[in-house]
């Protein structure tokens, strides 16, 4: 990929491997209750709860609630206590909420299951120490293939789509949870010996006061940077966390018809795992993508094109009835521009913020957050309120556009003030 090049000889690779590793890991486990929202459903109905659609939204968007909040709160950590402690220590709330729902199983209740989405929550948190981590080592010219590579760690959630409704279907929905608690211990050993912070002659860090965090709540760009990730990165974790159950619900009689005469797979909740997987894949795997190439030609003009096309495929969506395969293209289309507008974004976020990294990343990655929240909502209440999917998207289109508007507004301002002397493309 271009742009990789730049990185030799500069840096240090291995916390950048450890710090996309980390990420990967997290993020797989953060929206685990994603892929297997059928399964759990099912589950919990032979348990004698039949769960409605606002709580099936309240379940799949609380581990997005709560890794919103968690970003605040690990973005001080990495300023007080640097980013590798902060990382093992909500590695470790992570591996227990795991190994808690894998011990449960199917005597978990509904209840339950709302405390372990929380613990998953630490997980989604992730996002506000690897990025950073990686950062601190690299100048601000490579800020966005470096963050870049780092946030494509996100393809975790690909993983999960893959193999986590297989796993339930031939060994139960609890032993997923079981084989992610396994592999994230693993991956804790190797940060723990791999990762390391940048140095002061690198990086030289400067802890944060409470009230830092309200300075900088302060500064409206603070809150166009939350408003532009909310859209990108909230588009991006809340379609991906619903996708399963948008399917299910949509297209479910063509998935198992392509199951059977393709590839010979009956359990159409597999099949659905598979096509959100593709889509996923398409907006996890172009976020470096999205980095370099606002390095090369400037965020701004980026955000332009990558929203612009997210704006005019969700609005398709809601009020054209495509075909399957159409469907999906659409959906793999507006993944993968998502994906590429989080590049985009946080190229820009560490030129405006450099000595705020942290607890911007943390501010900026809650407000992502909470857009994903949003958004999972919005799709159970359409669905609840109408039996369908058009409202929910009609209103991600407007929230999309809203962001354009504030793009208009803000960019001549960026590029004749902190864009001089930021030193990459505004």
């Amino acid at each position: 990929m271009a742009g990789l090049k730049d990185l030799k000889g500069q840096g240090h690779a291995t916390t950048l491997f450890m710090a996309f590793l980390y990420f990967d890991m997290s993020f797989m486990v953060w929206t685990m209750l994603g892929p297997l929202s059928t399964e759990i459903s099912e589950a919990l109905a032979l348990g004698g709860h039949i769960m409605t659609a606002s709580e099936k939204a309240t379940l799949l968007s609380l581990p997005i609630l709560s890794g919103a909040i968690l970003r605040i709160v690990l973005g001080f950590g990495v300023d007080k206590l640097g980013a590798k402690m902060t990382a093992l220590i909500s590695q470790a709330i992570v591996i227990a909420a795991l190994l808690t729902a894998y011990l449960q199983g199917d005597n978990i209740t509904y209840n339950q299951l709302l405390i372990v989405a929380l613990g998953l929550g630490f997980a989604g948190a992730s996002f506000a120490v690897a990025l950073p981590q990686a950062g601190q080592w690299y100048p601000p010219k490579l800020q966005g293939v470096v963050l870049g590579i780092a946030g494509a760690g996100n393809i975790g959630v690909v993983i999960d789509f893959l193999f986590a409704p297989k796993i339930a279907e031939i060994w139960g929905w609890d032993s997923v949870f079981g084989v992610g608690a396994a592999m994230a211990i693993v991956v804790f050993v190797a940060y723990l010996f791999l990762a390391k912070d940048a140095p002061e002659s690198v990086y030289k860090a400067n802890p944060k006061k409470l009230k830092d965090y309200g300075k900088l709540l302060k500064d409206k760009d603070t809150w166009w940077f939350s408003l532009f990730y909310a859209v990108s990165f909230g588009g991006f974790v809340g379609f991906a966390g619903y996708m399963k159950v948008y399917l299910m619900n949509t297209y479910q009689v063509d998935m198992a018809a392509f199951g059977i005469d393709v590839l010979d797979e009956g359990n159409v909740k597999v099949i659905a795992g598979y096509f959100g997987a593709l889509c996923i894949f398409a907006g996890a795997v172009l976020r470096p993508v999205g980095g370099n190439i606002a390095d090369k030609i400037g965020g701004v003009r980026s955000l332009y094109f990558f929203y612009g096309i997210v704006a005019l495929l969700a609005i398709i969506n809601a009020t054209v009835e495509l075909p399957f395969a159409v469907a999906i293209l659409v959906l793999f289309l507006i993944m993968a521009n998502l994906g590429m507008a989080n590049g985009a974004v946080f190229q820009l976020v560490p030129q405006r913020f450099g000595k705020d990294i942290g607890i911007m990343t943390g501010i900026v990655g809650c407000a992502g957050g909470l857009g994903g929240t949003a958004l999972i909502k919005t799709l159970g209440w359409s669905k609840g309120a109408f039996d369908g999917y058009t409202a929910g998207f009609l209103i991600f289109a407007v929230v999309v556009i809203v962001a354009i508007s504030g793009i208009s507004l803000v960019k001549t301002r960026w590029r004749t003030t902190w864009g001089v002397t930021a030193g990459g493309r505004i």
